[in-house]
């Protein structure tokens, strides 16, 4: 079920917070019927794949209690086995449903160059979410164990931390401590439900207006075999540039709205990545929730920045290439994370992390969002070969205007959202967009919020309507 479906946004949604708004004041009976609405949500989109879920919620729930027992004991060896155990399930279950077709094909690639026989494989499809419920339960298990969290008793909290639908299927990837205390308390208040409101339709508003309007244009681009010049390339590229940031920062401000409609609050994802003046600010703001897990419970592991340089620049590329390699099973992908990798170690290099560093900061901003641009080619790419032949049509000069095979996609809708939407991701700003829409009492907040509800949303509202919109990106991580 997706967020911008009218099953969702017409049924699903109102049904859930009408039922909740009505169970009084504890958060038993509440905590019970978002778990359950949470099920019939994953199901809905996930159908059997729900016993995924469920493995994991229980595997990860018995192991917390394991690792809490442990702890308070002094046994090392249990609690350090509860990690173990917990990385196993939860990384085996990825691996499995994310990595097996990739290590098959690759094992018969190079088994028929040497003229074996392929092993016959049915493909395994995989399971919604399971990049991020994966981790967020593996982290819990790993807070525990260190003492970083309490460990929960009650079954229903601990499997609705995991399941919350709001941020099941594409995050944000949510730590335990942070929503602890709010799955125990968190009273029902209208001015949660309005200024949730007020998030959710800001994120519909970048998902089905802007990113998909732009979205059509980069599809056109990137479509293999498709007869592109430099123009057409590089309107290609900016147009991905700002569909994959308005679709996946606006399914995190759905997330983040329902969430806060429900009591709770969940954590930032981005913080205006696009105006960032490195690359390793960059990473600080794009996808925050995923950076901080791999800085925490990989980079960190391994010696992080407190061990020799060559060390240092090695976690890094360790760590963009699990990064990589998470968003999907496609050399493309592990090719993302090492470029990402490299670029993040030429900022310590040059001394780019240091805010002492002198440049100017137009420059800098302009400089990195050409180096992630060039980063979103091969992510974007449907293999290597492809992503070779869009870098060369990219650099195929002189520049001309386009070919004409972009014509049906450059409409003037998605040529007007094309030019707000390199405003709006460009603009520097020292405050998230999403605290500005939700808490800001600034003026032109006030403006832009009626703007939102009077122009926008009723325009993503019709598009819902009509049946055009496309799902989200990151699902398919």
């Amino acid at each position: 079920m997706v967020f911008s479906s009218q099953t969702f946004l017409f049924f699903f949604l109102p049904v859930v917070l009408g039922i909740y708004a009505l169970l009084g004041i504890g958060p038993a009976l509440r905590n019970l019927w978002l778990l359950a609405a949470s099920l019939i949500f994953y199901t809905w989109g996930g159908g059997d794949f729900v016993l995924v879920l469920l493995i994991s919620i229980g595997g990860n729930w018995l192991l917390g209690l394991l690792a809490d027992r442990a702890r308070d004991s002094g046994s090392t060896i249990v609690r350090n086995g509860c990690i173990a155990l917990s990385v196993i399930l939860n990384i085996g279950i990825l691996a499995w449903f994310k990595y097996a077709n990739f290590f098959i094909d690759q094992v018969n690639d190079v088994g028929t160059s040497m003229g074996m026989d392929e092993i016959v494989w049915t493909d395994i499809v995989l399971p919604i979410g399971i990049s991020f419920f994966t981790f967020q339960a593996t982290s819990y298990v790993i807070d525990v164990a260190r003492g970083q969290a309490k460990v929960m008793i009650n079954p229903i909290d601990f499997a609705l931390y995991v399941s919350l639908f709001p941020q099941l299927i594409a995050g944000p990837i949510v730590r335990y401590h942070e929503i602890s205390t709010q799955l125990k308390s968190r009273p029902f208040d209208w001015d949660n439900v309005s200024s949730g409101t007020i998030r959710f339709a800001h994120g519909l508003v970048k998902k089905v207006v802007i990113a998909d309007s732009v979205g059509v244009i980069a599809d056109a681009a990137f479509a293999p075999g498709a007869h592109i010049n430099a123009g057409d390339a590089w309107i290609g590229l900016l147009a991905y540039t700002l569909q994959i940031y308005f679709d996946f920062s606006g399914y995190s401000d759905m997330a983040i709205g329902m969430g806060r409609m429900f009591g709770f609050r969940l954590p930032e994802n981005f913080r205006r990545p696009y105006s960032a003046v490195c690359m390793t600010d960059f990473w600080r703001r794009w996808h925050i929730t995923l950076s901080n897990w791999f800085r925490d419970y990989v980079y960190i592991p391994l010696g992080g920045s407190r061990c020799s340089k060559a060390r240092t620049y090695g976690n890094l590329v360790i760590v963009f290439l699990l990064t990589g390699f998470w968003h999907g099973a496609n050399w493309t992908f592990i090719a993302w994370g090492i470029y990402n990798g490299f670029w993040l170690i030429c900022d310590r290099l040059t001394g780019q992390t240091r805010p002492e560093v002198l440049g100017w900061i137009p420059f800098r901003r302009l400089a990195t969002f050409f180096v992630v641009m060039m980063g979103w080619v091969v992510f974007r790419a449907v293999d290597i070969t492809h992503a070779g032949e869009y870098y060369a049509t990219l650099f195929d000069f002189p520049l001309t205007s386009t070919s004409g095979t972009l014509n049906a996609a450059l409409t003037n809708q998605s040529i007007f959202f094309l030019i707000l939407g390199s405003i709006i991701a460009l603009l520097p700003g020292k405050i998230s967009a999403g605290r500005w829409l939700d808490e800001s009492t600034h003026p032109s907040a006030t403006v832009f919020r009626i703007l939102l509800s009077c122009i926008f949303l009723p325009i993503a509202l019709i598009i819902v309507i009509s049946g055009t919109f496309s799902p989200f990106l990151y699902f398919q991580f």
